[in-house]
């Protein structure tokens, strides 16, 4: 079995829904609602300003991953999202799918990546730190809770 990659589009956005939908404690976190709708999808997913991918388990739509090539802030790369949906997280889907998105970041050039986690997110924190990541500043999302900002050199 193996990890890949697959380009989110219109016709598949409501697969991109059905998945970030099967985790209501990461939404809650991050958009104080258990569910997120079609239309959030299409902005948060097909935009200009970030690669939004499917992560697939062989030919199984198992998770989305989110990310900036170079964050206009600070001119390095961003990953802004990596989900797994709820019926297949603690297998190591998330590490094997973060180590081909790091994998493409090196051939690249790139050497450094950046993330930001929610203040409440203790699980996903402790993810990113056993990938490698370190804490560096806390800063403020628009709904006023605390993102703390973790980087990685590859």
């Amino acid at each position: 079995m193996s990890i890949n990659f697959e380009e989110i589009n219109k016709e598949t956005l409501y697969i991109a829904l059905e998945i970030i939908n099967s985790n209501p404690q990461y939404n809650m976190m991050e958009n104080r609602s258990k569910t997120r709708s079609l239309k959030d999808m299409e902005k948060e997913f097909l935009n200009p300003n970030t690669i939004s991918l499917f992560i697939k388990l062989d030919e199984t739509y198992i998770g989305v991953i989110d990310y900036m090539l170079e964050n206009p802030k600070d001119s390095l790369p961003w990953l802004g999202l990596l989900i797994i949906h709820q019926d297949y997280q603690g297998f190591g889907f998330g590490k094997q799918a973060y180590e081909n998105y790091e994998r493409e970041m090196r051939n690249r050039g790139l050497d450094k990546v950046r993330i930001g986690v929610l203040q409440e997110n203790t699980i996903a924190q402790r993810f990113w730190e056993y990938l490698g990541f370190v804490y560096y500043l806390t800063s403020k999302a628009q709904n006023g809770s605390g993102i703390l900002c973790y980087q990685k050199q590859i």
